[in-house]
């Protein structure tokens, strides 16, 4: 997971080199990494099927593995090619490649540890969150000295290699295999739930809609994280040794990664639906207090790393609840149709570049991302909590209590 994490949360780096090589304008270059995320995510429950279907010991190591050479292969044509459809297809590329990764990852961590879930799939998630915290800063200053091909090139081959090698190690578990324990505090399905059977489920798409309303923000930000700090006139502005950008990247990302494992235990405690709503009311506050103070370093910092960290708990949270609703024979597979809220998402993208073009400023798009964390705090008040607590009373049978087996007759 730390190793696709530069796809996504470094991705900002090579959108300026981009267009000063070849002329070609921002919006045209992030529809690469709208391309991206919508396959890392739409593409996972193809994934996460062939995962399943192939079986725990080495269906996550052919899948993973795949999406490992697909990672290499994508920052590999990016670095050489000359063309807008060329940036495009290595986005693609990069996308499956990733998605396969994430998904089995996810899936892993929600079958091995049915008691502690949340911080389970947290702390899995975080490798994907902080990871780009540790190669933003060189892969920055091997930009400045190779050029932005080189970097490509050479991270992809790294990235890819080592996730090619740790796929290898990795299983899941065989039937019977977890106990099923549950932490005291959660309710959890008693049995599992097809996909065609959570497809039709409206507590899934109450879900979903939340999970697209928290993607969008956050995923505008990440693109255009330097853009915004650019329009303020302060990436170079020097701060505790470093410019405000370098430091902006390297703790937004330590912010991603340290909110996955939090808020995921804080939900193994309080439960779900009072976590997402704690999570999203700071982030609309991160949203404001950036559309404020922005312009200010220090601030500058301070915010996009509470953006970070209020956008960054959804990984966790929403595959918890998906598996907790409905279980996890097809855990891998169900989580990844949710994830595919993110792709929907990433189409909000390229429309945040236009609307910043037409107004001049970012202001608008942050305190519409604002409003939008307001919305989702309103959606899990009074729809997914109060749905969540009816199909858990319906669907979902007491921790530690065995689903009740009919009476056979005695005749």
């Amino acid at each position: 997971m730390i190793m696709i994490a530069n796809l996504q949360y470094g991705w900002s780096v090579f959108v300026s080199p981009l267009q000063q090589a070849h002329g070609w304008t921002v919006a045209s270059i992030q529809v690469a990494f709208t391309i991206f995320v919508a396959l890392e995510t739409w593409a996972t429950p193809v994934d996460a099927w062939i995962c399943d279907r192939v079986g725990p010991r080495f269906g996550p190591r052919v899948v993973m593995g795949a999406g490992g050479l697909l990672v290499a292969a994508g920052w590999a044509l990016d670095a050489y090619t000359a063309s807008l459809t060329g940036l495009y297809v290595g986005g693609a590329l990069t996308g499956f490649g990733a998605g396969a990764i994430y998904c089995v990852s996810v899936g892993t961590a929600v079958k091995w540890f049915p008691d502690h879930r949340g911080l389970a799939t947290g702390l899995v998630a975080a490798g994907f969150g902080a990871g780009a915290a540790l190669t933003i800063i060189p892969i920055k200053m091997y930009i400045a000295s190779s050029g932005y091909q080189a970097a490509f090139l050479l991270f992809g081959l790294i990235q890819g290699g080592v996730v090619l090698v740790a796929s290898q190690f990795i299983r899941h578990p065989n039937p019977g295999e977890v106990n099923v324990v549950v932490n005291a505090a959660t309710k959890q399905s008693v049995r599992s739930y097809t996909s065609k059977e959570v497809l039709g489920s409206w507590v899934f798409w109450v879900l979903y809609v939340c999970d697209v309303l928290m993607c969008a923000g956050g995923l505008v930000v990440t693109a255009n994280l330097v853009g915004i700090a650019n329009s303020h006139a302060i990436s170079d502005v020097m701060l505790l040794g470093a410019t405000t950008l370098s430091l902006a990247l390297v703790f937004s990302n330590v912010m991603n990664g340290v909110a996955r494992p939090l808020f995921g235990w804080v939900a193994d405690l309080i439960g779900l639906p009072k976590t997402m709503m704690i999570g999203f009311s700071l982030g609309a506050a991160a949203y404001f207090f950036l559309y404020l103070f922005g312009a200010v370093p220090a601030a500058f910092v301070l915010c996009t790393g509470l953006v970070f960290f209020c956008w960054g708990n959804i990984f966790s949270l929403f595959p918890a609840m998906c598996t907790n609703l409905f279980g996890t024979k097809y855990a891998t597979t169900n989580a990844a149709l949710l994830y595919t809220a993110k792709g929907a998402a990433a189409l909000l993208v390229p429309l945040a570049s236009i609307v910043t073009r037409i107004t001049g400023s970012w202001d608008s798009v942050l305190l519409v991302a604002a409003g939008i964390n307001i919305i989702a705090v309103f959606v899990v008040a009074l729809v997914l909590a109060p749905a969540a607590q009816w199909f858990q009373s319906h669907e979902v049978a007491e921790p530690n209590i065995p689903p009740k087996v009919p009476e056979m007759n005695a005749a």
